[in-house]
This record gives structure tokens, sequence and C-alpha cells, in this order.
């Protein structure tokens, strides 16, 4: 049975009907090479709450990409069909989610992490029927939230943060987690082409804490633990 997405997606889904890697990124998809993998994008929605997105906190004791937040998702593996296959394999790795309650609804365009070689294929889908998830290895994923909207386009919730190499990207303080990389990037652009951004202080500009400070920036007084998301 074909299930139809809440009115609110209906302004987004239109956009990237045609959204480029150029509408994402400055850097340019190499036409080969790099690791193919891919990331869930999953819209939820609370109750009275409005859409929310569901996003990890990778455990601060990684060797690669330690503390950083992300949606779930990795690198492909050879049996996975095709990028959706492995964005919902991912995240059933990673925190449990059942892909029988996931409706994909699109795939953005592939876009290249440099530094770690990957080429990444966002896929969005929506969580028609929400259930508890939670890191499944805890030693790979620290915390597992789900941010509203609401919170991801308040003006106080939004500030560019500073890597220690210079780079300066955009950011979210949300529910004790600072979203920021990759992850913030792509989210940033969908809230645009959503239809959801409200104007906020780009000239605010932190440094990047330490992987293990808590809570973010900001941030409220919920603090990251391992108890089920629902």
């Amino acid at each position: 049975m074909t299930r139809r997405p809440p009115v609110w997606f209906d302004p987004l889904l239109g956009r990237l009907g045609t959204a480029r890697a150029e509408d994402f990124t400055r850097i340019v998809t190499p036409s080969s090479g790099g690791r193919e993998s891919a990331v869930l994008v999953l819209l939820g929605e609370e109750p009275g709450a409005g859409p929310d997105v569901l996003v990890l906190q990778r455990a601060a004791t990684l060797r690669n990409h330690a503390g950083q937040p992300a949606f779930p998702g990795g690198a492909a593996d050879p049996e996975d069909a095709d990028a959706r296959a492995t964005a919902l394999r991912e995240a059933n790795e990673e925190v449990g989610l059942d892909p029988g309650s996931v409706t994909v609804l699109a795939e953005l365009p592939r876009l290249w992490i440099p530094v770690s070689d990957f080429v990444v294929t966002p896929v969005l889908a929506w969580w028609h029927d929400p259930h508890p998830v939670h890191p499944r290895e805890p030693a790979e994923v620290a915390h597992v939230a789900r941010l509203p909207v609401t919170e991801l386009v308040d003006p106080d919730n939004r500030m560019r943060v500073r890597h220690p190499s210079g780079w300066i990207g955009p950011a979210f303080s949300a529910r004790g987690m600072l979203v920021w990389g990759f992850t913030a990037g792509v989210i940033d652009r969908l809230l645009e082409m959503g239809g959801w951004s409200r104007p906020w202080p780009h000239s605010r500009v932190v440094d990047l804490p330490p992987v293990d400070a808590t809570p973010a920036p900001s941030a409220g007084t919920e603090a990251a633990d391992e108890s089920p998301v629902r």
C-alpha cells in the first residue's frame, strides 16, 4: 500500500525534484572513485509537535568521526541493492530502526566528503510508524535523538562553528546535541527547501568544542543517554 506523506512534506519534495549537488555543497562530486555510502534522512512527527529528524551521535572513542553527529548510515555492502538498501540496513544496525516503519520518498544528489573520500547519497524518508530506537552498539553510537524542526529553526539554536582546521560551517544546538559538519549542512539546505527556515544571526561563530563536551552551546539541559528514543 502506498502511504501518502503529510502535507508538510510537499514543498520539500517539490523542490528536491530539481535539486543538484551544487544546492548542497560547493565541493564537486568526482565522476568516479570514492567509497559509495548512504545515510537515512528520516523525518517523523510527534503528535502536536510537528516534524522532526532522527540524528545520532557517534561514540567519542571511535577512530574516525569520533563524537560527531550523523544521520544513520554508512558504507555500502556488496549485497546492498542500492543506496536505499544501504541506508535502511545501516539504520537498523545502528539504532534498531524497523525498515517496515519507513517510507522512502527520494534520493538526494550524491555528495562527496573529501576528508574520508566517501561519496554519500542522502535518502529522504518519512517515518510513518515511529517506534523506540536506541544505540545498538554503544561502542559506535553514543546517543540517538529526534530533533524537532521547531527547535532546529529557532534562531537561538543556530550558529556557525569553527573547526580547528579553520573550516566554518552551519550548526544547530538542540536536545543536548551540537549538530555540525556534513549533517548540519544537509539539514540547513533541507530547512530552506522545505520553507521552514527562519532568519538567524550568521555572525554568531563559536569554536568547535571537544567531542566529550555536553551539553552543546545554547542547548537545553537534556543530557545524552542510551534510553530509547520514542
